[in-house]
C-alpha cells in the first residue's frame, strides 16, 4: 500500500469557477482522473492538503467530493484557505457518512495513520508583515498542527506533516511553525499553495535540516506524487 499526496486540485464540478482560464489548467479534472488511476491502487492512501473544491459549501461540494470518492484510495483531506465548505470535524464526517463518502477522511487537529506513520498537519498561515490578525491566526494553526503531531506520537507512529500554506516562501517565514518542525524534529514537510510563477521560488529540498516538498496539482502536472 502506497501513500501519495496533491494538494490544490480546485475542484469545480458542482459549482461555477473555471480553472481553465489559467496557463496550465486546460482539461485538469480528465488529466488528474486519468494520472490518478494509473498510479494509485484501491489500497493506496492519497494526502489532499487542501484546495479540494470551490464549493461554498458541503452540499454544493457533494459532485467534487463524490469525483474524489470514485478514485481509487483512501483519501485524506486538509483545510486550504479556499475551502470555503470546510466546518467542523462532526459535521463533514457525518456529511460523508450520509453521502456514503467513505474513502474520504478529515485530517483536523488529529493524525491519520498510515502504516507506522502519522499523516499530520493543519493550513498554515502566511505571515505577512506581522498585522494582529495574522499572528492570531499563525498562533492557532500551530496549535492545530501541535495537537495533530502529539496525536501521532501518543499512537507510537512517525510524524509525516503536510500544510496548505508554505512554512517558507520568499522572505516570509511562518515562524510558530517552523519551529515545531525543528522541535519534533519532523523530517519531512509536504505543502500547497503555490502556482504559477510562484512554483518556481518555492523552498525545495533540504532545508534548516528538513525536506521540503511543494505538492500543488500545477506543479506536479496533476500527477499524484508518491512519498512512500
Amino acid at each position: 500500500m502506497a501513500l501519495f499526496a496533491i494538494a490544490d486540485p480546485h475542484l469545480s464540478l458542482g459549482s461555477d469557477k473555471p480553472m481553465h482560464v489559467f496557463a496550465g489548467w486546460g482539461g485538469y479534472v480528465e488529466r488528474l482522473e486519468q494520472n490518478w488511476r494509473q498510479l494509485v491502487a484501491p489500497g493506496d492512501t492519497v494526502v489532499i492538503p487542501g484546495g479540494i473544491s470551490w464549493g461554498m459549501s458541503l452540499e454544493e461540494s457533494l459532485t467534487d467530493f463524490r469525483f474524489l470518492d470514485s478514485l481509487p484510495g483512501r483519501k485524506v483531506l486538509m483545510k486550504g484557505n479556499h475551502d470555503y465548505w470546510w466546518t467542523t470535524r462532526s459535521k463533514m464526517e457525518a456529511f460523508f457518512a450520509g453521502n456514503r463518502l467513505d474513502s474520504l477522511k478529515i485530517l483536523h487537529n488529529n493524525c491519520v495513520a498510515y502504516e507506522n506513520y502519522g499523516i499530520c498537519g493543519t493550513r498554515g498561515w502566511i505571515f505577512e508583515k506581522g498585522e494582529p490578525q495574522d499572528v492570531k491566526v499563525l498562533a492557532r494553526e500551530a496549535g492545530r498542527l501541535e495537537a495533530s503531531i502529539q496525536d501521532a506520537l501518543k499512537k507510537g507512529l512517525e510524524p509525516l506533516v503536510f500544510l496548505h500554506y508554505p512554512p517558507v516562501f520568499g522572505e516570509e517565514i511562518s515562524q510558530p511553525i517552523l519551529n515545531l518542525l525543528m522541535k519534533y524534529e519532523i523530517r519531512r514537510c509536504y505543502y500547497g499553495h503555490l502556482h504559477g510563477p510562484a512554483i518556481y521560488h518555492a523552498v525545495r529540498g533540504s532545508w534548516f535540516g528538513l525536506e521540503f516538498y511543494l505538492i500543488s496539482a500545477d506543479s506536479l502536472n496533476f500527477t499524484p506524487f508518491q512519498i512512500l
